[in-house]
């Protein structure tokens, strides 16, 4: 889609941030080499240049490093000055980000009550924060923290490191009650990161910390560690607990293997203790696809379960097509839970599925006015396929104007283009938080006027997630993607659909994994690629060359889809997962692709496939300019054969 109005709009907006001449060049350089010194922790550089502040629109930034720089190596803080730049800064987000260095500072020097006094100004708290603030609360008497550190307590099984110490605080202090520390420790152990049940042990046995070699043996070797069980195990509660622990730990990884050691041991453990592991053994055989997931789900009852394991046993049915089963998971659900898009779309099917249309129906307008995944998916159910939508209406002069003049825009135009991302997208989050939609689209077009397509969608969505269809979803690099597509014979619609999840058309993007790139490719699966196709001298650093990503990206797509029975979905998981994840999570008969993603067991994946698949609905009906069917994209998922 072209966006006419965009050219003239970047004139209007006049928000280009290039160089003008020599001074500003060296200015720049200036900036670069304020942030330089701050990443070496060069004082002295960063003194000499604060010392001379000039007129740039980053000036502020030189000020800031220094005082971060401060704060970290200065004893006592330079409190004058870092109150003199919160009081010349306020709302900015490097007023916000000095408040929160400086609020850490105060929590290591235990200056509890300068802590709460800055704390109480301070906008965005993160968790570690929020924890600090609980624990400076406790330790100036605030006895009212409990009562909120109890009401997050279960959130709080695999919360940040800063938030140990008011863990610890609240439990050495039996401010929690033993039974929560219990439920803390099964709720770590049933975790990525089971070694943090050592300290909720400790805390436990009254102690500050420890290491239990018995509980180390739970997790590591938990098979051998129930066989070798005492007879007399459960006697008191620290013995149960761990032999349950030593299942659990078993049953992620074999949840077979965990479930017949526990039908030897059953009749030692309580009522209680026998539901609650039978919730985590239909969790984990759900995530495995094994069809026993529903009968341990029913057997767990209405045993209290955690919010993955409740959505988990309405997987399970679905795998099944027990659409009766289905029904009860969904309505057994928190409210909260329940209106989530993904379950109510699926009542409406189980509805359905037994005869009730009309109750089905009213479930499906609840999400068809919108164009994510469910919501397709549910106004195909009611006959309604997407439209290709009206053009984007120009922007108000007014919104305009007001973006022109906002000098946090400003600002993060000018890090973005010396290239300070993590800076750039830190500032453009505070200057669009809490701002009226006609503002965001006007940013939003502006950014798209920069280059800068992140920007640019995620702020229209912030406007209006039903409205700005061609900002949202915009076809940057065309010049270059559609012909790579052609030569491939793949649909544009679903190479843009991935690209706009993988990268938001950002050339230099790069992921925590080290994907690169538009089409952000492993630098193994490049290698494997360009192998594959016979391309010469290949090295990872052509990943940042858009024609070398989009070439390589296009062909593992190629190859993916021709190994997955030309399916898009299993090419989408696969292109996300890996093939062989995409290829094992098939079932022994066919299945409807719709299952088979809400089914898949990875988060990450399970969300990247829905949005890919709507994406390329969306993209499709511009391109084409037709309805377009998710439903006819989706269809049926072959059987596996099992490997």
């Amino acid at each position: 889609m072209k966006h006419r109005l965009l050219p003239a709009l970047a004139l209007l907006l006049g928000l280009t941030c290039a160089p003008t001449g020599l001074h500003a060049q060296q200015g720049d350089q200036r900036i670069l080499a304020a942030r330089e010194a701050l990443r070496t922790g060069d004082r002295v550089t960063l003194e000499r240049l604060a010392a001379k502040p000039e007129k740039h629109l980053l000036e502020s930034y030189v000020q800031h490093w220094l005082l971060i720089n401060k704060l970290a190596r200065t004893d006592p803080p330079p409190v004058a000055e870092l109150q003199s730049f919160l009081a010349r800064h306020p709302g900015t987000a490097t007023g916000e980000r000095l408040q929160a260095a400086w609020l850490r500072r105060l929590a290591k020097d235990e200056d509890w009550n300068g802590f709460l006094a800055l704390f109480a100004s301070h906008r965005n708290p993160d968790a570690e924060l929020r924890c600090l603030q609980w624990q400076a609360r406790l330790l100036t008497g605030d006895t009212t923290a409990v009562d909120e550190l109890m009401s997050g307590w279960a959130g709080l099984a695999d919360a940040n490191e800063g938030c140990l110490p008011v863990l610890r605080m609240a439990a050495l202090q039996r401010s929690v009650d033993e039974e929560a520390l219990w439920q803390h420790f099964r709720l770590q152990i049933d975790s990525r990161s089971p070694d943090r049940a050592q300290m909720t042990l400790a805390w436990i046995d009254g102690k500050d910390a420890a290491q239990d070699s018995t509980l180390t043996q739970a997790i590591r070797s938990p098979a051998a560690f129930v066989d070798r069980l005492a007879p007399n195990f459960a006697v008191n509660r620290r013995g149960r607990e761990l032999a349950i622990a030593a299942l659990v730990r078993l049953a992620r990884s074999d949840p077979l293997a965990a479930y017949a050691r526990f039908t030897r041991l059953s009749d030692r453990l309580s009522h209680e203790d026998r539901r609650y592991l039978h919730a985590v053994f239909g969790h984990h055989a759900a995530l495995s696809r094994l069809p026993q997931a529903t009968d341990w789900y029913r057997a767990a009852g209405d045993a209290p379960m955690t919010e993955a394991q409740r959505a988990w046993r309405v997987r399970a049915a679905l795998r099944s097509a027990d659409w009766p089963q289905v029904e009860q998971a969904i309505v057994a659900l928190p409210e909260s839970e329940r209106r989530q898009p993904e379950w109510t779309y699926w009542l409406g099917r189980a509805l359905a599925a037994r005869g009730h249309g009309g109750d089905a129906e009213a479930l499906y307008r609840k999400l068809a006015d919108d164009a994510d995944f469910y919501g397709l998916l549910a106004a195909e159910e009611l006959g309604r396929l997407f439209a290709p939508p009206s053009p984007d209406a120009p922007v108000n002069p007014g919104d305009a104007a007001r973006v022109r003049g906002d000098e946090a825009i400003r600002r993060a135009f000018a890090l973005y283009r010396l290239d300070l991302r993590s800076e750039a997208t830190r500032e453009w989050f505070s200057a669009v938080r809490d701002r009226d939609p006609g503002f965001l689209i006007a940013a939003a077009h502006a950014a798209y006027a920069e280059g800068l397509y992140d920007r640019a969608i995620n702020t229209a969505e912030m406007a209006d997630p039903r409205n700005h269809w061609g900002v949202r979803f915009i076809t940057p690099h065309r010049p270059l993607i559609e012909p790579q597509a052609k030569q491939e014979g793949l649909d544009l619609a679903w190479v843009y659909g991935l690209m706009r999840q993988e990268s938001r058309f950002v050339v230099p993007a790069r992921s925590s994994a080290g994907a690169q790139g538009l089409m952000q490719v492993m630098p193994a699966t490049g290698k494997w690629v360009a192998q594959q196709i016979g391309m010469k001298n290949y090295h990872p650093r052509l990943l940042t060359d858009p024609k070398v990503n989009v070439k390589l990206g296009t062909s593992y797509m190629r190859l993916i889809l021709d190994g997955l029975d030309h399916h898009p979905v299993l090419a989408s998981a696969g292109y996300n997962a890996g093939p062989g994840r995409a290829r094992r999570w098939r079932d022994a008969h066919p299945i409807d692709a719709a299952i088979y993603i809400e089914t898949i067991p990875f988060d990450e994946t399970r969300n990247y496939v829905k949005k890919v698949l709507a994406n390329a609905v969306v993209y499709a009906a511009q391109f084409e300019r037709r309805p377009q069917s998710l439903k006819a994209r989706l269809g049926i998922i072959g059987p596996g054969d099992g490997n």
